[in-house]
């Protein structure tokens, strides 16, 4: 065991708002509208609901459940918390690799895109977005900012990356502090002044009416029906399936490794079902009742039916970083609406980005017996020299590289592997009597057959149906510049050494436990 005392919660609430600013991330506000507005609209709540149902919510008491069950032996991470279900088994912890791996992957190109919403928060209230009136302009000032390219805006990625490390510090000074004088502390303010950034944005946009009386149907209500009449067409469509489930994942931070982490701080006698199904719920209504309410019907009110579905599909970066700003811009006091919006994406952007570092950190302190501090300092360290790769190389497709693999397959494959553990290895009745103990709720029993057969073959036919229709051509890199090649390949093989580096990693932990296994005994 640690010599190490390990960190907990200072209350419930407090862990409910730490997984709560988790889950609400960039994705609620920019993702979620925009993949409503492209796949049905209403109708792809019908997919959402669903996967809500049988991925989403039974993911999130699996994951709940097996880290409060984990930190109970002293682990907080998936290696050591898959051990401690079959602890003869000598391969079971290799699995959980991944559920550091998905994280500390996310972190490395996610602090520097969380750190645009800084530098724009900065730009809306000095005045130097408000002086652009186009969509032109607004986007030569993002891509002069990335360092994609240089123009009259921005002659080199110096700027951004200035706000990088002011970004870097701030999450390395948050995981310093710990779960309770850090990420806890952060995250009781940080959620509630979200909430209400959210709010006010959400009624202003209510209260636009009709801007323009030379065209009545651009108004606030039509736009409100571009996004949520449903066309029940496009639930014919594989693709909106998949999207919507994709969309469970991303923002509810399941098949990650976070939630794990986070619950191994709970006590042994905590409940998880009740503050689990909190946690979600508070995601569910940054995302769909406040994510749903902002850019997509503000878009359609200044920019009218004929641009919204352009709008609506021309990406994350772009509805957040020139769409928005183009909106705030044409507000009465512009300045404001827009640091609040950037406000309201770094704080969202920041209680993500501390729970994805919080994963490597504690596999760090658990199984090395290193201390806090120590551990952040050698976490951070690693960090910030993979953190230059998409800072300096992003137009050359490494950060889509990192997010797939990182943010996406993986997630996908790591739920799979944590809910077949859960249900089959433990063993369901094991599995539903461990996620009861000091419950608050009572999840419906119906929830047993869904983790035991439904949630695990749903996933696994993701994958399948990925493997069949896609795999190749993302291995041979058909999608991508042969000028984008020799990045992309280069970015594979820094992530096939972070795997490599974690199971030999994963190999020590274990062999330093058994020596003194062996030495406390003689």
């Amino acid at each position: 065991m640690p010599a190490n005392k390990r960190d907990t919660w200072a209350s419930r609430l407090g862990i409910i708002m730490a997984v709560a600013g988790s889950a609400i991330g960039l994705g609620n506000f920019l993702r979620f509208p925009a993949k409503a507005a492209s796949n049905g609209g209403g109708a792809f709540m019908i997919p959402y609901l669903v996967a809500l149902l049988f991925l989403g919510l039974p993911l999130m008491w699996v994951e709940w459940t097996l880290g409060r069950y984990g930190g109970g032996f002293e682990h907080g991470t998936a290696p050591g918390i898959f051990h401690s279900l079959r602890r003869k088994n000598r391969f079971i912890k290799y699995f959980g690799i991944i559920g550091i791996f998905g994280p500390l992957v996310i972190f490395v190109y996610y602090t520097f895109i969380e750190s645009w919403t800084l530098a724009y928060g900065f730009f809306s209230i000095s005045g130097k977005l408000t002086s652009l009136a186009d969509q032109q302009g607004m986007q030569q000032f993002l891509s002069g900012f990335q360092g994609a390219e240089s123009n009259n805006y921005f002659s080199s990625v110096f700027p951004a990356y200035v706000f990088f490390i002011c970004t870097f510090a701030i999450n390395m000074w948050v995981l310093y502090h710990g779960i309770k004088g850090g990420i806890e502390r952060i995250c009781r303010i940080a959620v509630p002044v979200l909430f209400v950034c959210a709010i006010i944005l959400m009624t202003r946009v209510l209260l636009l009416g009709a801007p323009n009386p030379q065209k009545p149907s651009w108004s606030i209500a039509n736009g409100f029906g571009f996004l949520w009449n449903p066309d029940f067409n496009a639930l014919k469509s594989g693709k909106v399936w998949i999207e919507a489930a994709g969309q469970i994942f991303f923002t509810l931070s399941v098949g990650i490794g976070v939630i794990l982490t986070y619950a191994s701080y709970l006590s042994k006698g905590d409940d998880v079902t009740l503050s689990g199904l909190s946690a979600t719920s508070l995601n569910e209504t940054a995302e769909v009742i406040l994510g749903g309410s902002i850019i997509i019907p503000a878009a359609f009110v200044f920019f009218g039916p004929d641009n919204i579905r352009s709008i609506a599909a021309s990406g994350t970066f772009n509805l957040g970083f020139v769409t928005m700003p183009l909106i705030t811009n044409q507000l009465p006091f512009p300045k404001l609406f827009g640091f609040i919006w950037f406000l309201l994406l770094f704080l969202a952007g920041v209680t993500s980005s501390i729970s994805l570092g919080q994963p490597a950190v504690a596999f760090i302190e658990d199984e090395f017996d290193i201390d806090r501090k120590k551990a952040v300092v050698i976490f951070g360290s690693v960090t910030f020299v993979l953190c230059h790769f998409p800072v300096f190389m992003l137009k050359h497709g490494v950060v889509d590289e990192l997010d797939f693999w990182g943010g996406t397959f993986f997630l996908v494959v790591f739920a799979a592997i944590e809910v077949i553990l859960f249900a089959w290895v433990f063993g369901i009745d094991n599995a539903w009597d461990e996620m009861h103990r000091g419950a608050d709720l009572r999840v419906p029993k119906v929830y047993k057959f869904i983790i035991k057969y439904v949630t695990p073959l749903f996933l696994l036919v993701i994958i399948s149906i990925w493997m069949w229709q896609e795999w190749l051509s993302v291995i041979v890199m058909k999608s991508v510049s042969a000028a984008d090649k020799p990045y992309v390949l280069g970015t594979r093989i820094v992530l096939i050494s972070i795997l490599a580096l974690l199971a030999m990693a994963v190999k020590i932990a274990w062999r330093r436990r058994d020596l003194k296994g062996k030495t406390d005994a003689a």
